[in-house]
């Protein structure tokens, strides 16, 4: 299952992509917002982190403005490896390199048919070993500064 959320700049395009998440025959748990009403991206960010996290879910996308904002809340919850992508390479990379639990769109700066070329690049890309070290010193830093 796939945590979505997004701030209101971001809800058009996380209606359009649950859509056709759900279309590829994939489930989604919709953590808000539910209309283009102003609200804060760090609520959505936290919600869809601490989802993926608490819940095991396969991954989330979050979405707002830029993408920039809702990453940087998202990442403040322990385990989140919250990466903004904004085309098929970085969506590819982030999975590969950094096996990114959650990626970040904006949803000003990217057209509906980039963001489903984005979430495809990342769901046919696979997490590479290599890569595992780097991503434990980043565990072990996140321990330290988490209590």
């Amino acid at each position: 299952m796939i945590a979505i959320g997004s701030d209101h700049a971001g809800y058009e395009l996380k209606e359009e992509l649950k859509k056709y998440l759900q279309e590829k025959g994939l489930k989604t748990k919709d953590l808000g917002t539910n209309d283009l009403s102003s609200v804060d991206y760090p609520d959505f960010g936290r919600k869809v982190g601490e989802a993926v996290i608490n819940d095991q879910l396969d991954f989330g996308i979050v979405v707002c403005g830029t993408g920039i904002g809702i990453s940087i809340a998202a990442n403040k919850v322990k385990g989140i490896r919250a990466a903004l992508v904004y085309d098929e390479e970085t969506a590819s990379l982030a999975k590969m390199h950094n096996n990114a639990n959650v990626i970040a769109l904006g949803g000003r700066k990217t057209s509906i048919e980039e963001a489903k070329k984005i979430v495809d690049a990342y769901l046919s890309s696979k997490f590479e070993e290599r890569h595992q070290k780097r991503l434990d010193k980043i565990s072990v830093y996140e321990g330290e500064h988490h209590e």
